[in-house]
C-alpha cells in the first residue's frame, strides 16, 4: 500500500525536474546545420578577451559553447543594456560561413 504512493510521488518529482526546472547549461554548436538558416536559440559563454568590436550596425564578437568551441559571431543587432558585464547570453540566430550569424541578442 505505500509502495503505490511512493512511486507516484517519485515520478512526479522526476517530471517536474526534467520539464519545469529553469536550470539551462550552455548550448552547442554541434546541434547546428550549417545548411539550414532557421534561426535557434543558443545559450552560450561570451569571451571578453576577444574584444567587441562595433561599426555602424554591426557587431562582431566571440563566444564558446559547452564543448569549448570558440566562434565569431556578427549580426546587425543592438547590443542589450548590461552586455559589457554579462558572462552567459543567448542567441538567436544560425550557422553561416563566417561564424554564427545573430538575429538577436539576450543577457542572461
Amino acid at each position: 500500500k505505500l509502495i503505490l504512493p511512493i512511486l507516484l510521488i517519485l515520478i512526479v518529482f522526476i517530471i517536474y525536474k526534467i520539464y519545469f526546472t529553469s536550470e539551462k547549461g550552455l548550448g552547442s554548436f554541434a546541434d547546428f546545420d550549417p545548411n539550414n538558416n532557421a534561426v535557434k536559440p543558443i545559450t552560450v559563454k561570451l569571451l571578453h578577451d576577444r574584444g567587441i568590436n562595433q561599426q555602424g550596425g554591426g557587431v562582431v564578437f566571440y563566444v564558446s559553447d559547452k564543448n569549448n568551441q570558440v566562434m565569431m559571431v556578427s549580426g546587425e543587432v543592438m547590443l542589450p543594456a548590461g552586455f559589457e558585464d554579462a558572462q552567459i547570453i543567448t542567441l538567436k540566430g544560425h550557422i553561416s560561413q563566417s561564424g554564427f550569424h545573430t538575429h538577436e541578442i539576450v543577457v542572461e
